[in-house]
Protein backbone atom coordinates (compact mmCIF):
# COMPACT_ATOMS: atom_id res chain seq x y z
CA UNK A 1 0.00 0.00 0.00
CA UNK A 2 1.28 3.49 -0.82
CA UNK A 3 2.32 5.52 2.18
CA UNK A 4 1.25 9.14 2.56
CA UNK A 5 3.76 9.81 5.31
CA UNK A 6 6.94 7.98 6.17
CA UNK A 7 8.78 8.93 9.35
CA UNK A 8 12.30 7.48 9.43
CA UNK A 9 14.50 7.40 12.55
CA UNK A 10 13.49 10.82 13.83
CA UNK A 11 15.42 12.02 16.90
CA UNK A 12 15.16 15.36 18.69
CA UNK A 13 16.54 16.77 21.94
CA UNK A 14 15.92 20.11 23.66
CA UNK A 15 18.78 21.27 25.91
CA UNK A 16 20.07 17.69 26.17
CA UNK A 17 16.63 16.39 27.15
CA UNK A 18 15.58 13.70 24.69
CA UNK A 19 12.13 14.30 23.15
CA UNK A 20 12.29 11.67 20.40
CA UNK A 21 14.63 8.73 19.94
CA UNK A 22 14.84 7.04 16.51
CA UNK A 23 11.07 7.03 15.90
CA UNK A 24 9.91 5.40 12.65
CA UNK A 25 6.47 4.55 11.20
CA UNK A 26 4.40 4.83 8.03
CA UNK A 27 0.92 6.27 7.55
CA UNK A 28 -0.83 4.61 4.61
CA UNK A 29 -3.01 6.53 2.17
CA UNK A 30 -6.71 6.52 3.04
CA UNK A 31 -6.38 5.39 6.66
CA UNK A 32 -6.91 6.87 10.11
CA UNK A 33 -3.63 6.43 11.97
CA UNK A 34 -3.32 6.85 15.73
CA UNK A 35 -0.23 8.31 17.37
CA UNK A 36 -0.71 7.18 20.96
CA UNK A 37 0.97 7.86 24.22
CA UNK A 38 0.70 9.73 27.51
CA UNK A 39 1.29 13.48 27.73
CA UNK A 40 4.97 14.25 27.42
CA UNK A 41 5.76 11.13 25.37
CA UNK A 42 6.98 13.18 22.37
CA UNK A 43 3.87 13.14 20.15
CA UNK A 44 3.49 16.92 19.81
CA UNK A 45 7.22 17.38 19.11
CA UNK A 46 6.94 14.85 16.28
CA UNK A 47 3.89 16.62 14.84
CA UNK A 48 5.73 19.97 14.95
CA UNK A 49 8.64 18.38 13.08
CA UNK A 50 6.27 17.02 10.40
CA UNK A 51 4.75 20.52 10.08
CA UNK A 52 8.25 22.03 9.85
CA UNK A 53 7.71 24.18 12.94
CA UNK A 54 10.81 22.67 14.57
CA UNK A 55 13.62 20.76 12.89
CA UNK A 56 14.70 17.24 13.80
CA UNK A 57 18.30 16.54 14.89
CA UNK A 58 18.43 13.45 12.68
CA UNK A 59 16.20 11.26 10.52
CA UNK A 60 13.96 12.09 7.56
CA UNK A 61 10.31 12.47 6.58
CA UNK A 62 8.82 11.57 3.22
CA UNK A 63 5.44 12.90 2.10
CA UNK A 64 3.62 11.06 -0.69
CA UNK A 65 6.89 9.46 -1.77
CA UNK A 66 9.08 12.58 -1.80
CA UNK A 67 11.36 14.06 0.83
CA UNK A 68 9.18 16.53 2.65
CA UNK A 69 9.58 20.24 1.90
CA UNK A 70 7.81 23.47 2.80
CA UNK A 71 5.77 23.16 -0.42
CA UNK A 72 3.97 20.06 0.90
CA UNK A 73 2.39 22.03 3.76
CA UNK A 74 -0.40 23.30 1.47
CA UNK A 75 -1.62 19.67 1.25
CA UNK A 76 -1.78 19.30 5.03
CA UNK A 77 -4.48 20.39 7.48
CA UNK A 78 -3.10 20.79 11.00
CA UNK A 79 -5.16 21.17 14.17
CA UNK A 80 -2.70 21.94 16.99
CA UNK A 81 -3.40 20.99 20.58
CA UNK A 82 -3.01 24.57 21.78
CA UNK A 83 -5.87 26.12 19.85
CA UNK A 84 -4.73 29.46 18.47
CA UNK A 85 -7.46 31.75 17.12
CA UNK A 86 -7.23 35.55 16.97
CA UNK A 87 -9.67 36.57 19.67
CA UNK A 88 -10.77 39.94 18.23
CA UNK A 89 -11.54 38.64 14.71
CA UNK A 90 -15.01 37.49 13.71
CA UNK A 91 -15.55 33.81 12.95
CA UNK A 92 -16.05 34.50 9.24
CA UNK A 93 -13.04 36.85 8.94
CA UNK A 94 -10.89 34.25 10.67
CA UNK A 95 -11.98 31.49 8.32
CA UNK A 96 -11.32 33.74 5.29
CA UNK A 97 -7.87 34.67 6.65
CA UNK A 98 -6.82 31.04 7.20
CA UNK A 99 -8.31 29.86 3.89
CA UNK A 100 -6.42 32.57 1.97
CA UNK A 101 -3.25 31.67 3.88
CA UNK A 102 -3.66 28.11 2.54
CA UNK A 103 -3.80 29.40 -1.02
CA UNK A 104 -7.56 29.51 -1.70
CA UNK A 105 -9.04 32.36 -3.76
CA UNK A 106 -11.56 34.68 -2.04
CA UNK A 107 -14.38 33.09 -4.05
CA UNK A 108 -13.32 29.52 -3.20
CA UNK A 109 -12.99 30.43 0.46
CA UNK A 110 -16.55 31.77 0.56
CA UNK A 111 -17.93 28.64 -1.15
CA UNK A 112 -16.11 26.38 1.33
CA UNK A 113 -17.17 28.51 4.31
CA UNK A 114 -20.83 28.33 3.23
CA UNK A 115 -20.56 24.54 2.93
CA UNK A 116 -18.80 23.89 6.25
CA UNK A 117 -20.68 26.49 8.33
CA UNK A 118 -23.88 24.92 7.09
CA UNK A 119 -22.67 21.38 7.78
CA UNK A 120 -21.57 22.26 11.32
CA UNK A 121 -24.63 24.46 11.94
CA UNK A 122 -22.56 27.53 12.79
CA UNK A 123 -23.95 29.99 10.23
CA UNK A 124 -25.35 32.24 12.94
CA UNK A 125 -21.87 32.62 14.47
CA UNK A 126 -20.39 34.35 11.40
CA UNK A 127 -20.39 37.86 12.91
CA UNK A 128 -19.45 36.74 16.43
CA UNK A 129 -15.96 37.57 17.62
CA UNK A 130 -13.81 34.58 18.59
CA UNK A 131 -13.60 35.83 22.20
CA UNK A 132 -17.40 35.55 22.51
CA UNK A 133 -17.34 31.80 21.78
CA UNK A 134 -17.28 29.02 24.36
CA UNK A 135 -14.31 26.63 24.24
CA UNK A 136 -16.38 24.00 22.40
CA UNK A 137 -17.63 26.54 19.83
CA UNK A 138 -14.08 27.77 19.21
CA UNK A 139 -12.99 24.13 18.72
CA UNK A 140 -15.64 23.67 16.04
CA UNK A 141 -14.51 26.82 14.23
CA UNK A 142 -10.89 25.70 14.37
CA UNK A 143 -11.73 22.26 13.01
CA UNK A 144 -13.58 23.88 10.08
CA UNK A 145 -10.59 26.16 9.44
CA UNK A 146 -8.32 23.08 9.41
CA UNK A 147 -10.29 21.36 6.62
CA UNK A 148 -11.33 24.41 4.52
CA UNK A 149 -8.64 23.93 1.87
CA UNK A 150 -9.52 20.20 1.52
CA UNK A 151 -6.10 18.86 2.50
CA UNK A 152 -4.96 15.40 1.41
CA UNK A 153 -3.56 14.75 4.86
CA UNK A 154 -5.03 15.82 8.20
CA UNK A 155 -2.97 15.98 11.39
CA UNK A 156 -5.08 16.39 14.52
CA UNK A 157 -3.40 16.83 17.90
CA UNK A 158 -5.80 15.83 20.73
CA UNK A 159 -8.84 16.68 18.55
CA UNK A 160 -11.45 15.61 21.12
CA UNK A 161 -10.19 17.59 24.11
CA UNK A 162 -12.64 20.29 25.15
CA UNK A 163 -15.55 18.82 23.17
CA UNK A 164 -18.77 17.60 24.76
CA UNK A 165 -19.87 14.02 23.85
CA UNK A 166 -22.21 15.23 21.04
CA UNK A 167 -19.46 17.18 19.31
CA UNK A 168 -16.98 14.32 19.79
CA UNK A 169 -19.43 12.13 17.84
CA UNK A 170 -19.81 14.85 15.20
CA UNK A 171 -16.02 15.06 14.67
CA UNK A 172 -15.64 11.25 14.64
CA UNK A 173 -18.37 11.00 12.02
CA UNK A 174 -16.65 13.71 9.94
CA UNK A 175 -13.30 11.90 10.12
CA UNK A 176 -14.83 8.59 9.02
CA UNK A 177 -16.56 10.36 6.09
CA UNK A 178 -13.24 11.91 5.10
CA UNK A 179 -11.53 8.53 5.23
CA UNK A 180 -14.30 7.08 3.04
CA UNK A 181 -13.57 9.91 0.56
CA UNK A 182 -9.90 8.83 0.43
CA UNK A 183 -8.35 11.34 2.83
CA UNK A 184 -5.52 10.30 5.16
CA UNK A 185 -5.75 11.24 8.82
CA UNK A 186 -3.26 11.12 11.67
CA UNK A 187 -4.66 11.48 15.14
CA UNK A 188 -2.43 12.17 18.12
CA UNK A 189 -4.07 11.45 21.46
CA UNK A 190 -3.74 9.95 24.93
CA UNK A 191 -7.45 8.99 24.76
CA UNK A 192 -7.14 5.29 23.96
CA UNK A 193 -10.90 4.70 23.61
CA UNK A 194 -11.36 7.07 20.67
CA UNK A 195 -8.53 5.23 18.89
CA UNK A 196 -10.29 1.87 19.12
CA UNK A 197 -13.38 3.37 17.54
CA UNK A 198 -11.90 5.12 14.51
CA UNK A 199 -8.24 4.21 13.89
CA UNK A 200 -7.09 1.51 11.49
CA UNK A 201 -3.52 1.33 12.74
CA UNK A 202 -1.47 2.97 15.46
CA UNK A 203 2.02 3.60 16.82
CA UNK A 204 2.48 3.76 20.59
CA UNK A 205 5.07 6.19 21.89
CA UNK A 206 6.40 6.19 25.46
CA UNK A 207 9.35 8.10 26.91
CA UNK A 208 10.38 9.39 23.46
CA UNK A 209 10.53 5.93 21.84
CA UNK A 210 8.09 3.96 19.70
CA UNK A 211 7.29 0.85 21.75
CA UNK A 212 4.76 -0.84 19.42
CA UNK A 213 2.87 -0.45 16.17
CA UNK A 214 0.45 -2.24 13.90
CA UNK A 215 -3.25 -2.57 13.22
CA UNK A 216 -5.56 -2.04 16.20
CA UNK A 217 -6.84 -5.62 15.91
CA UNK A 218 -3.26 -7.01 15.87
CA UNK A 219 -2.25 -4.98 18.90
CA UNK A 220 -5.31 -6.26 20.76
CA UNK A 221 -5.10 -9.89 19.55
CA UNK A 222 -1.44 -10.20 20.55
CA UNK A 223 -2.46 -9.60 24.15
CA UNK A 224 -5.57 -11.75 24.40
CA UNK A 225 -6.05 -13.51 27.71
CA UNK A 226 -8.31 -16.36 26.53
CA UNK A 227 -11.36 -14.68 28.07
CA UNK A 228 -14.94 -15.04 26.83
CA UNK A 229 -18.00 -13.22 28.11
CA UNK A 230 -21.51 -14.67 28.35
CA UNK A 231 -24.61 -12.62 29.03
CA UNK A 232 -27.42 -14.86 30.25
CA UNK A 233 -30.66 -15.07 32.19
CA UNK A 234 -30.95 -17.81 34.79
CA UNK A 235 -29.39 -19.20 37.92
CA UNK A 236 -25.75 -18.38 38.69
CA UNK A 237 -25.24 -21.73 40.45
CA UNK A 238 -26.55 -23.61 37.38
CA UNK A 239 -24.11 -21.61 35.24
CA UNK A 240 -21.09 -22.43 37.43
CA UNK A 241 -22.07 -26.12 37.73
CA UNK A 242 -22.41 -26.41 33.95
CA UNK A 243 -18.84 -25.14 33.48
CA UNK A 244 -17.46 -28.06 35.49
CA UNK A 245 -13.64 -28.33 35.16
CA UNK A 246 -13.15 -27.06 31.59
CA UNK A 247 -13.57 -23.37 32.40
CA UNK A 248 -13.15 -21.02 35.33
CA UNK A 249 -15.12 -17.89 36.21
CA UNK A 250 -12.88 -14.83 35.91
CA UNK A 251 -15.39 -12.21 37.11
CA UNK A 252 -19.07 -11.33 36.85
CA UNK A 253 -21.47 -8.38 36.65
CA UNK A 254 -24.95 -8.70 38.10
CA UNK A 255 -27.48 -6.99 35.81
CA UNK A 256 -30.48 -7.71 38.06
CA UNK A 257 -33.63 -9.85 37.40
CA UNK A 258 -31.49 -13.04 37.31
CA UNK A 259 -29.40 -11.61 34.48
CA UNK A 260 -25.60 -11.70 34.53
CA UNK A 261 -22.52 -11.08 32.42
CA UNK A 262 -19.81 -13.57 33.34
CA UNK A 263 -16.27 -13.58 31.97
CA UNK A 264 -14.87 -17.08 31.70
CA UNK A 265 -11.30 -18.29 31.18
CA UNK A 266 -10.68 -21.42 29.12
CA UNK A 267 -8.76 -24.33 30.62
CA UNK A 268 -6.78 -26.80 28.56
CA UNK A 269 -7.75 -26.97 24.90
CA UNK A 270 -11.41 -26.14 25.38
CA UNK A 271 -12.95 -23.91 22.70
CA UNK A 272 -15.66 -21.25 22.52
CA UNK A 273 -17.98 -23.90 20.99
CA UNK A 274 -17.35 -26.20 23.98
CA UNK A 275 -18.33 -23.36 26.31
CA UNK A 276 -21.62 -22.78 24.49
CA UNK A 277 -22.31 -26.52 24.34
CA UNK A 278 -22.10 -27.00 28.13
CA UNK A 279 -24.24 -23.93 28.82
CA UNK A 280 -27.10 -24.50 26.36
CA UNK A 281 -30.10 -25.83 28.24
CA UNK A 282 -28.67 -24.82 31.64
CA UNK A 283 -29.19 -21.04 31.29
CA UNK A 284 -30.80 -18.77 28.71
CA UNK A 285 -27.89 -17.31 26.71
CA UNK A 286 -28.53 -13.77 25.41
CA UNK A 287 -25.06 -13.07 23.96
CA UNK A 288 -21.51 -14.44 24.02
CA UNK A 289 -18.28 -12.95 22.72
CA UNK A 290 -14.51 -13.04 22.95
CA UNK A 291 -13.11 -10.39 25.29
CA UNK A 292 -10.33 -8.39 23.63
CA UNK A 293 -8.10 -6.11 25.69
CA UNK A 294 -8.83 -2.40 25.27
CA UNK A 295 -6.10 -0.15 23.86
CA UNK A 296 -5.71 1.12 27.42
CA UNK A 297 -4.95 -2.49 28.52
CA UNK A 298 -2.54 -2.89 25.59
CA UNK A 299 -0.68 0.27 26.53
CA UNK A 300 -0.42 -0.63 30.22
CA UNK A 301 0.76 -4.13 29.30
CA UNK A 302 3.50 -2.67 27.07
CA UNK A 303 4.65 -0.02 29.51
CA UNK A 304 4.61 -1.78 32.87
CA UNK A 305 7.34 -4.38 32.28
CA UNK A 306 9.55 -1.62 30.90
CA UNK A 307 9.09 0.45 34.03
CA UNK A 308 9.74 -2.59 36.22
CA UNK A 309 13.12 -3.02 34.51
Amino acid sequence: MNSMLEVRNISKSFFRKEALNEVSFKVNKGEVFGLLGPNGAGKTTLIRIINRIVEQDSGSIRFDGDLMTEAHLTQIGYLPEERGLYKNMTVEAHAIFLGRLRGLSKRDVMTKIDYWFDRFEINNWRRKRIEELSKGMAQKVQFVCTVLHEPKFLILDEPFSGFDPLNVELIKHELLEMRAAGKTIMLSTHNMKSVEEICDRAALIHNSKKIAGGSISELQSDRKMGLYAVRFKGNMISFVNALWTGFEVHDKDVLGDDRFVVRVKMRGDNSFEDLLRVLIGQVQIEAAWEVLPTMQDVFIDLVQPKEAE
